[in-house]
């Protein structure tokens, strides 16, 4: 009987020992936690939020503990491989208003709202959800590969329509310069930049509009959007290519004119001046002979020229 007694209190205390150990938790300092009630007598509430930085923590027995990142984060369109994140290379391509699919390539700056009961209904709207990654899904506590699911399945249209709507209403030309040469032959540089600040600005308040209203609430803070790159199609950019070079040979065979015509009008001033001094002339030639020739008989076919020694 004492034996089945201790047997019972061992099996009802390795459980509890179990619970009592994985129900302390600490934080790093770029990670702030949402504990949730996972006791088998317990609801699923959040139950607390841990901030960053913190040493152990009683957070229950068997909670579910979700780490999210607390420091600033970035999310980087580009089609750059070594640049890319988690969700790989990518850009965003959007016609302008003139019908140039445009790819646009940037980075949101962004950071976690850390307030408690904002993470509080994070967690709750988010955290209790999968997101496509790969062949699964994760939840966006799940690392970075999670937290990528989320943001690129979540936050990603919103940055696309953002930047539909304020690139679509831009000529081609206004953003890439080159896109001039598409219309005429003639080079016409544009300054692109204050179109590409002008940009930014409109997603970045497009962004803090849009954002917490797409999302149900004010989840995200400290954004900022930053145009990195506009590119053309490979087509049109070979056709803008042709045109550089066409321009460039034209201005080459212009130069070359320039260049014989001045020197047709050096020639016919040269040979005024021999009219007027024909002297001169013979003077010229002496002075273009090489160097060495000892004997010169100009009109004369049987002339001998000794080089000295």
């Amino acid at each position: 009987m004492r034996t089945a007694l201790a047997v019972a209190a061992a099996l009802l205390a390795i459980p509890l020992l179990i619970g009592a150990w994985g129900g302390m938790e600490s934080t790093g300092g770029g990670e702030v936690a949402v504990v949730r009630d996972g006791g088998p007598l317990d609801d699923n509430r959040v139950r607390q939020v841990i901030d960053p930085g913190s040493g152990l923590t009683w957070t229950g027995m068997w909670s579910a503990v979700h780490l999210y990142p607390a420091q600033q984060r970035f999310y980087t369109i580009t089609a750059d491989a070594k640049r890319a994140t988690t969700l790989g290379v990518d850009v965003v391509t959007v016609p302008s208003s003139d019908g140039v699919n445009l790819g646009i390539e940037g980075t949101l700056y962004f950071t976690l709202n850390l307030d408690h009961e904002t993470l509080k209904q994070f967690d709750d709207k988010y955290g209790t959800r999968t997101f496509r990654a790969g062949d699964g899904s994760l939840y966006p506590w799940d690392g970075d590969e999670g937290w990528s699911a989320f943001f690129g399945q979540a936050v990603r249209p919103v940055i696309d329509n953002a930047l539909r709507g304020q690139i679509g209403a831009m000529r081609c030309a206004e953003l890439v310069p080159s896109c001039s040469l598409l219309k005429s032959s003639a080079l016409q540089p544009q300054d692109s930049n204050a179109n590409i600040t002008k940009v930014q600005n409109a997603v970045n308040a497009s962004l803090a509009r849009d954002l917490p209203v797409m999302l149900g609430g004010n989840f995200l803070t400290g954004l900022r959007f930053t145009l990195a790159k506009v590119t053309l199609p490979a087509d049109v950019q070979q056709a803008v290519d042709r045109s550089l070079s066409a321009a460039a040979a034209v201005s080459e065979a212009e130069a070359k004119v320039a260049q014989a015509k001045a020197e047709a009008e050096a020639n016919r001033a040269r040979q005024d001046g021999y009219d007027k001094c024909p002297a001169c002339a013979e003077i010229d030639k002496l002075r273009s002979l090489p160097q060495g020739i000892t004997v010169y008989a100009p009109g004369n076919p049987q002339s001998v020229v000794v080089p000295s020694r």
